[in-house]
């Protein structure tokens, strides 16, 4: 059992790592949950405890911190006597609080790359920009690092790792198709913080193909997918996090992410990018005020987080892998599906916090249990993915698969 466990950051996917946490905590200890607000800290305590989600009698306690504050993040852990952390905070403080983490010895556990306010789509691969700049540190200081550990990042990371490990001798291409197809109600909203939402979304798309990094434009390439459950929906080529990764451990594949997007967002979208206001750069009002236009979007859009409870639909995430086993073509989709009601009634979120919330908490008991405690930097595909699956299936997020591709023979991944 690990002493303590301290979660950073406290909006929707903190929301869900908060009751997973609690529901798990015979296992990850104390609980603490940080973040520059505290009052909204208390709110996600308060639900816990609404929701009787604590699983053995035991302590949750909320703090204020910045967490760009790396000495100030390092003595909260020194306080809490925190062995895990769970970074659920802006992908704005990755590197202050990784740098917390190696220095106090505390196994560091985040689901996205880190990212510059000022910088958008950093030259390929993103994670060599700054977290691999940390990897030998870990290693020489034996830390614990699990990088996107999210869903997309990381669960679909490990779904590629199982896909390779068990049905190819040789892979050649890895296709990550993100759908969600739920309905939130409202005019315009993203799932998470329009921030980070947009600006993956403004960039470059970079994708690996042929031994090498390419380029194409967002909603440039679309493809119509057939897929379980949410049936056919059209996906776009998209730049993503773990294309930066799975395309250094597979180099030999090629690596690519879709996701889902209505014609409507993609207008909406399409508008406020073509008049500036997805612009990250400081504009200067007539009234002399500057102001960051993407920030003024971000807040007269819905809370994330608010969208839960009355968002209904599925989620179908997976992996398109594709390869050849004994001389012969091999193909397999591994994949989730996950319902928006049914995590807003477990724990209050939507399904895409719930989809990114429950992996991280997976790893980290993962990381208390020793499975997963590799005192040095790892992503998710370095990992052995059947504990992590085995615990997703546990706690509300089963892992399937196509035997065949797309059309295949459907069944549990351990059947």
């Amino acid at each position: 059992m690990t002493q303590s466990t301290l979660i950073i950051g406290a909006g929707g996917v903190a929301q869900v790592v908060a009751h997973k946490c609690a529901q798990n905590n015979d296992i990850l200890g104390a609980l603490h949950i940080a973040s520059r607000t505290k009052s909204k800290c208390d709110a996600i305590i308060a639900s816990v405890h609404e929701k009787g989600a604590m699983k053995v009698e035991g302590s949750f306690e909320a703090h204020e911190v910045d967490a760009r504050d790396t000495a100030a993040v390092a003595d909260l852990i020194r306080k809490t006597k925190a062995e895990i952390v769970i970074n659920v905070g802006s992908a704005f403080v990755n590197m202050y609080v990784l740098d917390a983490c190696i220095e106090t010895g505390a196994a560091y556990i985040d689901t996205a790359i880190h990212e510059e306010p000022d910088k958008i789509c950093e030259t390929p691969p993103w994670y060599a920009n700054y977290e691999w700049k940390k990897r030998d540190l870990c290693a020489e200081k034996g830390v614990t690092a699990i990088l996107g550990a999210g869903f997309d990042p990381g669960v679909v990371n490990a779904f590629a790792r199982f896909a390779i490990d068990e049905y190819m001798d040789e892979v050649t291409s890895i296709d990550i198709v993100d759908i969600n197809a739920g309905s939130h109600g409202k005019y315009f909203a993203t799932n998470f913080d329009p921030e980070i939402n947009f600006r993956e979304f403004t960039g470059v798309v970079y994708y690996w193909e042929d031994g090498q990094w390419k380029e194409t434009e967002m909603f440039a390439s679309g493809h119509d997918w057939d897929l379980p459950v949410v049936g056919t929906q059209r996906a776009y080529q998209s730049g993503h996090d773990e294309v930066h990764s799975l395309a250094a451990n597979y180099p030999e594949a090629d690596v690519r992410f879709w996701m889902g997007f209505g014609d409507h967002y993609i207008n909406v979208f399409t508008v406020l990018k073509n008049i500036g206001l997805l612009s990250e750069h400081p504009v200067t009002t007539a009234e002399g005020l500057e102001v960051v236009p993407l920030k003024v979007v971000k807040a007269c859009l819905p809370d994330p987080s608010s969208l839960a409870p009355n968002y209904t639909g599925k989620t179908c995430i997976g992996d398109l892998v594709k390869g050849t086993k004994n001389g012969q073509p091999a193909e397999v989709f591994v994949y989730n599906v996950a319902d928006h009601k049914e995590a807003y009634e477990e724990v209050g979120s939507q399904g895409i916090s719930y989809t990114a919330g429950v992996p991280p908490v997976a790893a980290a008991i993962l990381i208390a249990k020793g499975d997963w405690d590799a005192k040095t930097m790892k992503n998710v595909e370095e990992m052995d993915p059947k504990p992590f699956f085995t615990e997703l299936d546990r706690m509300g997020l089963p892992t399937r698969l196509l035997e065949g591709g797309l059309g295949g023979t459907d069944k549990a991944w351990n059947d």
